[in-house]
């Protein structure tokens, strides 16, 4: 995985299995990495899976919530977070 190690300070990131830990990579990535790492999640699971991931995560900044509502076009509400 082409990441920044320092989103995954609190963990062994070369213990990470990209497919079983999906959703934390993505969380991770969308809430604190840079274009980088956006574009590197974009290459390893492809936006449909981002998409699928990103609207079922339970906490998310404002900010996040509303760049990942514009991008995919889905309106907040359908955010698991946004309930």
């Amino acid at each position: 995985m082409n990441l920044s190690k320092h989103l995954f300070w609190d963990i062994e990131f070369d213990k990470l299995d990209i497919e079983n830990n999906a959703r934390f990579i993505i969380e991770r990535v969308v809430s604190r990495g840079d274009l980088s790492d956006w574009n590197a999640i974009k290459e390893l699971y492809g936006l449909a899976k981002i998409k699928n991931e990103v609207i079922g995560i339970r906490n998310m900044d404002a900010k996040t919530l509303s760049f990942l509502s514009s991008y995919f076009q889905v309106s907040m509400n359908s955010f698991r977070c946004y309930n």
